[in-house]
């Protein structure tokens, strides 16, 4: 075995080992020392993140995080992935959607919403170039020209505020700089996929500089209407087109000053995600023998529009002492998604004789429903202003105010499938919604030792919303139901980090977060009302080692952590009819590990794993919701529940179980290898995630439960001409798995799909 390859072997087994015991991973690694390459060689770049809203080595800030960028977000990113692709990518973050490419749900540590309505709020919150994404509709657009994504694990309340109490996910977007640069990438895909991608930026004046990065996403359709009974409602399915663009404008007269202009908008149309009616195995979390993805029999019209705009203007100002900021942004959207709920076409119980015979399908379709949620009006307008200390000296300290705005119009609308051209029903819900915010908030960090540091923060919180809701049935109406609602909160963070030796931090944080009261108002009846939750409060607990290994070739983050949430949040479907209800919980706790390592693996091999274990629980005896919707109606397309029955017919008690859409495990795992090639460099990288099951909703039933997944990419390429030019290959979801990935339960035993297997190449060029 030549040297190279043992000291490669004996890296391994270090690192394993190091794994295990991550308090003598310094022991581990200063025994490698001695045949360890010259100091420098192969060493992992210092990662710097502003989780704490100044920039920071990732090793000095105590708490969770985890970062992504640079080739591992190219690979990632592949074939136009949108934002879903976070899902696993790091430990203890899921990412779903029952609108496709245009809703993501997000969920740390178990903590998410699974509610479908246009105003509901999420308890991980979203910053994009320092400006929070409330609505749900904002937090989709698409990845490009990111210099880095920023996972924070906990509560998030002190200097991101409310609606973070499970984590943030932050995007930072690359910044303009002063040379002329840039790319062009363009792609193609099976479904006739086709991307274009690219980045100039110029330098104007001394002062003034310019970066235009933009992305035009289209593929084809790969889904086709097998209805054999009429040739109605929308024929071929899933092709989408996405465009967006960002343009910045930085200006900088001197060093102490400058000020980054940014505008930005999204123009999405494609399908709606397909409910496909009885595609489950009753009794199991199988698909149905048979099941063709490339088929969707279908009576609806099915179609997804959106478009976004936003602009954002931030100032930094430094003094001798004190760094000055002001953050302004501004957002709005208009969105329009109409979709087949019912799965299939006919309808074979609550219609009548006279439909009922022109016949349905696929089985059982109790009663036809195809409806459109519409977001026509909405606007959302931010202001920060923040001062920290930036002077010498063992106290550091950071205070800031904070102002939002939001005001927002849903509209939910219904169609006759049985009528020539799907007409709107006359029927028809509306939301309004107009939400108030202001914060104070500070933070302290103090250096006790050279080796101890302690920071802690508060944050006080003030929010108002009115919201009305109303049911129109002409020539009859109900409402408007108006719910007028103050809150306040004041939140706060102390955590501490201590140096054990030059590689190695240990740190310790509790944490508390605050999610705002939330309404809903998708009235499906004259005698339906808007239900309401209460704030929710988190209260957090976590612990880690933070270590650099082999001479900085390496890097481990482990964390343990516990939270409880008071008056938790949570989305009960209505069990017979197409919306939800919001309810409390008395409370909800989670605990669990979490687990990232980096490492440069030598021989040209580098990579990285992640682990974490999420175990939540819902305690509270007195809840219970209804299940599996039309059980009641027919048992044939009705599941079989296996929580203990609560009082009343169709309902079950929740009290035990997991949070939904929230797994246990999850793991990722991604390896590269690299050498020189000619006059460039030859690379291969393979990525995989893997999540156990989970519940769809908050009861149990094993046609509501998600299989594990295992999910693998790979990406082929070459670089050359000293990286100017770069050809790759790749394929998502290699193995094609196809799971349900969530479900609709008020009709039948309807399923959404993971993505199929795909597969592209691309080309580009920098210059």
């Amino acid at each position: 075995m030549s040297k190279q390859r043992s000291y490669a072997a004996r890296s391994l087994i270090a690192l394993a080992v190091a794994s295990a015991f991550p308090l003598n991973a310094a022991w581990a690694a200063e025994a490698e020392a001695q045949d360890a390459p010259a100091a420098g060689k192969d060493q992992l770049e210092t990662v710097i993140v502003t989780a704490q809203r100044r920039a920071e080595n990732i090793k000095d800030v105590p708490m969770s995080i985890a970062t992504l960028k640079g080739d591992k977000l190219d690979v990632l990113t592949s074939g136009a992935a949108d934002i879903r692709f976070l899902a696993g990518r790091s430990p203890s973050v899921n990412v779903e959607s029952d609108y496709g490419r245009t809703f993501p749900r997000f969920y740390i540590r178990g903590l998410g919403n699974t509610d479908f309505d246009l105003n509901a709020s999420q308890p991980v919150g979203l910053v994009m170039d320092d400006i929070v994404q409330e609505n749900a509709m904002l937090k989709g657009f698409p990845v490009f020209d990111v210099d880095q994504v920023e996972v924070l694990r906990g509560p998030q309340g002190t200097l991101f505020g409310r609606n973070s109490p499970a984590g943030v996910i932050k995007f930072d977007s690359a910044k303009p700089v002063f040379k002329t640069e840039g790319y062009l990438q363009l792609g193609v895909g099976n479904f006739s996929a086709k991307t274009v991608e690219g980045v100039f930026n110029v330098p104007v004046s001394d002062t003034v500089a310019l970066r235009f990065s933009g992305t035009s996403q289209h593929r084809g359709d790969r889904v086709h209407n097998t209805n054999p009974t009429k040739n109605t409602g929308t024929q071929d399915f899933e092709g989408y087109g996405d465009n967006a663009f960002r343009l910045q404008a930085l200006v900088q007269p001197n060093k102490d000053f400058s000020a980054l202009f940014n505008y930005h908008e999204r123009d999405y149309h494609g399908s709606a995600t397909l409910f496909r009616a009885n595609i489950i195995k009753k009794g199991t979390n199988d698909l149905v023998d048979g099941f063709d993805y490339g088929s969707y029999p279908t009576d609806g019209v099915n179609y997804q529009k959106l478009e976004t705009k936003g602009g954002n203007i931030r100032l930094k100002y430094n003094l001798s002492d004190i760094t000055l900021h002001s953050i302004t942004g501004y957002e709005t959207l208009k969105f329009n998604s109409r979709a087949d709920v019912d799965g299939g076409y006919g309808c074979t119980l609550f219609c009548g004789p006279a439909q009922a015979a022109l016949g349905s399908g696929p089985g059982v379709i109790p009663f036809p429903v195809e409806t459109a949620d519409l977001l026509p009006n909405h606007k959302q307008f931010s202001q920060e202003f923040r001062a920290e200390s930036n002077y010498a000296g063992p106290l550091q300290w950071i205070g800031g105010l904070f102002f939002f705005d939001e005001a927002i119009q849903i509209d939910s609308i219904s169609f006759n499938s049985f009528a020539a051209g799907n007409p709107q029903n006359a029927a028809y819900a509306q939301q309004f919604q107009n939400a108030k915010s202001w914060a104070a908030f500070g933070s302290l960090n103090y250096t006790v030792t050279d080796k101890f540091k302690v920071r802690g923060g508060l944050r006080y919180t003030h929010d108002k919303k009115e919201f009305s809701a109303t049911r129109v049935e002409p020539p009859l109406h109900s409402g408007p139901f108006e719910i007028d609602n103050t809150s306040h909160n004041a939140s706060w963070d102390l955590s501490g980090t201590y140096e054990l030796d030059k590689n190695t931090n240990l740190f310790a944080r509790v944490a508390t977060g605050y999610r705002a009261p939330s309404m809903q108002g998708r009235l499906n009846g004259l005698t339906d009302k808007p239900s309401f939750a209460n704030a929710e409060r988190a209260l957090s607990y976590e612990a880690g080692i933070k270590q650099d290994l082999f001479d900085k070739r390496a890097r481990l983050s482990a964390a343990v952590f516990q939270y409880r949430v008071k008056d938790k949040q949570l989305t009960a479907g209505n069990g017979t009819v197409n919306m939800n209800q919001l309810i409390n919980a008395e409370k909800v706790t989670g605990q669990g590990i979490e687990l990232d390592l980096q490492a440069n693996l030598g021989g040209g091999f580098s990579g990285s794993l992640g682990y974490s274990y999420n175990d939540t629980e819902i305690k509270d005896p007195n809840l219970i919701v209804q299940y599996c919707g039309n059980v009641l109606n027919n048992a044939a397309s009705g599941c079989t529940p296996t929580n203990p029955a609560g009082p009343f017919a169709g309902t079950s008690k929740i009290n035990g179980n997991p949070l939904p859409r929230a797994p246990k495990s999850q793991a990722n795992f991604t390896l590269k290898y690299s050498t020189d090639v000619g006059n460039g460099e030859f690379y291969a990288y393979t990525d995989w995630t893997y999540r156990s099951s989970y519940n769809f909703f908050l009861y149990e039933a094993p046609e509501y439960k998600a299989k594990p997944l295992t999910e693998g990419g790979v990406r082929v390429g070459y670089k050359w001409d000293n990286g100017k030019y770069e050809v790759a290959a790749f394929g998502r979801n290699i193995t094609d798995k196809q799971v349900i990935i969530g479900a609709i339960d008020f009709d039948n035993l309807t399923g959404m799909l993971n993505e199929p297997r795909t597969w592209g190449a691309t080309f580009k060029v920098n210059f």
